[in-house]
């Protein structure tokens, strides 16, 4: 039989997003607390100033662009306390936003822009240049190309948010009227195993499902009043908020619940370790390789970290060892998560009390969720017995954009998502995640197509054939990709040459893509009798020469 939720079904408000959040009747806070701060300029957010840009950027949108139900917007930024206003604004005006890596090259951005049929991108000043390369490849115009954040372009080429707005005082525009379980919210890229990014179909439903999930697992254990500093929890927002994970946990979760989001652009241990001291920050998403920095590095004793009372680890599998180091040293308690960008994104999690009594568990069931783990022929299998894990709930997705096949290979007539993830439940319905059938390589909570890689690397003049698998970095607690090559004859197998492919291949592609597992030289690329690549074998090999080397 399926496992069921243990958590009461609380009904699901019939709204899109804008009504859940700024049409609500039960708001446990007032209207001008402060939501988003930035730590660095000090610059922030009431939910009120959040809900009145919102309203005049999404009027400008429908006033100057002629918005209309369905048009997609593309980001391209770094976290910004402007990301939200911007994102229910595009929905206030009907629109969907599809966030994009700001580490993408000018190819895997105008993928996207394409693919989603994005009709404007907003960016910040210092990633004008690319964006505009992949917007004039797919046909947006400059002038809807516009930024974000404190800079303004000197050149006054590209405006800023602030410009798109109703100059004429029209009293005609309205906000669009949306079907919540029918009308995309998001379109957020998800590498496939095919090497293309597939566009992940998330309705108003799903966010807000996952929103009410997300809190409900929480357990009235973070709240908008009390605190350290008087004002409620406080949540440090490092996690990329073109990342399902941060879109919903972060941004959703933050305005929904009432609790101040304090909002760094990218990680950096000693400003993550400075503003929780500096700001109280009381809570953290975090993912394993910042678990073990966190546990082992020097700088960290510096700062005081008492005020957090709990981290929630996802996007990989977090150790025992990693957890224990982290509670030894800092007294932080620190539960895991699962979840997938089609499923917007939490499913499960670890209570609060249970975060060191089935460590290695990725926790259990959230709200509205049934689930099951199925074997090789697709029959249910029982608890304690490995399978794949299947999914069904409010928060599953509606499918992949332009891509039929995909999404009938990924959904099942009766709304189970299968979620390509191995492993196992126990008697008392906690969930472990094992392995994954997908060849995805996961860096650092990233996403990286092994087939991506390889069909970039197979353009190499000196490079006959080519398998990228993924390693184990244990100093950096992820994995991370290594290619093994088949040379062309005359090129040499020595240290400068897989030097030089590695450099080669890091021009082409975002950061969290390179070769960080390196080169290996070999004659073949195992493979079966249909052309398949045998990975598992190259994982073989990759293992026995971390054995030989350690006995050297």
């Amino acid at each position: 039989m399926p496992s069921e939720s243990k958590y009461p079904n609380i009904p699901i408000p019939e709204a899109d997003l804008w009504g859940f959040l700024f049409e609500r009747k039960d708001k446990p806070y007032s209207d001008d607390k402060v939501i988003y701060l930035d730590p660095y300029t000090k610059r922030s957010y009431t939910y009120a100033q959040v809900k009145s840009t919102a309203i005049d950027f999404g009027k400008g949108l429908k006033a100057l662009w002629d918005w209309q139900k369905g048009d997609v917007l593309a980001m391209f930024t770094p976290n910004c306390i402007d990301t939200p206003a911007v994102t229910w604004g595009c929905h206030w005006a009907g629109g969907v936003l599809s966030p994009a890596n700001p580490a993408y090259t000018v190819d895997e951005l105008a993928f996207q822009l394409k693919d989603s049929g994005a009709r404007a991108l907003v960016t910040q000043l210092p990633f004008i240049k690319t964006a505009r390369e992949a917007a004039k490849r797919v046909g947006i115009p400059q002038d809807k190309v516009i930024v974000i954040g404190d800079e303004r372009d000197p050149t006054f080429v590209a405006k800023h948010f602030t410009s798109i707005r109703n100059t004429s005082g029209s009293a005609k525009f309205r906000r669009t009227k949306l079907n919540p379980s029918e009308d995309l919210a998001f379109l957020v890229y998800s590498s496939g195993t095919t090497g293309h990014p597939k566009g992940v179909m998330l309705t108003h439903r799903n966010i807000v499902s996952n929103t009410m999930m997300i809190r409900a697992g929480e357990a009235g254990q973070l709240s908008s009043e009390g605190g350290p500093s008087g004002n409620g929890d406080k949540l440090l927002a490092f996690l990329p908020f073109f990342h399902i994970y941060g879109l919903t946990c972060l941004i959703h979760q933050s305005i929904y619940s009432g609790f101040q989001l304090v909002v760094m652009p990218k990680f950096e241990l000693e400003d993550f370790c400075r503003i929780i001291q500096e700001t109280k920050i009381t809570f953290a998403y975090v993912v394993p390789p910042v678990v073990l920095l966190l546990s082992k590095h020097p700088v960290v004793s510096k700062y005081d970290l008492s005020t957090v009372r709990m981290m929630n680890s996802g996007a990989a599998p977090l150790t025992k060892e990693l957890v224990n180091a982290l509670y030894d040293r800092l007294k932080i308690p620190v539960k895991q998560g699962y979840g997938l960008s089609e499923t917007s994104p939490t499913t499960h999690t670890q209570p609060w009390g249970d975060w060191n009594k089935t460590i290695g568990s990725v926790g259990t069931l959230l709200p509205y969720q049934t689930a099951k783990y199925m074997n090789e022929k697709e029959d249910e299998v029982p608890a304690g017995e490995v399978g794949e894990l299947w999914i069904k709930g409010p928060n599953v997705f509606k499918g992949y954009l332009n891509n039929p096949e995909g999404t009938a290979n990924a959904l099942t007539s009766d709304g189970y998502f299968k979620t390509g993830d191995v492993g196992y439940q126990d008697d008392k319905g906690n969930f472990y995640i094992t392995d994954r059938i997908k060849e995805l390589i996961k860096y650092k909570g990233f996403q990286v197509a092994p087939a991506e890689l390889e069909g970039i690397l197979i353009s190499h003049p000196q490079i006959d054939d080519v398998a990228v698998i993924s390693i184990y970095n244990e100093d950096q607690a992820t994995e991370v990709p290594r290619a093994y090559i088949v040379p062309t004859k005359g090129l040499g197998k020595g240290e400068d040459e897989a030097a030089e492919i590695v450099e080669w291949l890091s021009e082409k592609v975002a950061p969290h893509k390179k070769l960080r597992g390196g080169v290996k030289f070999v004659d073949e690329i195992p493979k079966s009798a249909s052309g398949k690549i045998l990975r598992r074998l190259l994982k073989a090999k990759a293992l026995e020469e971390v054995k030989v080397k350690a006995k050297l």
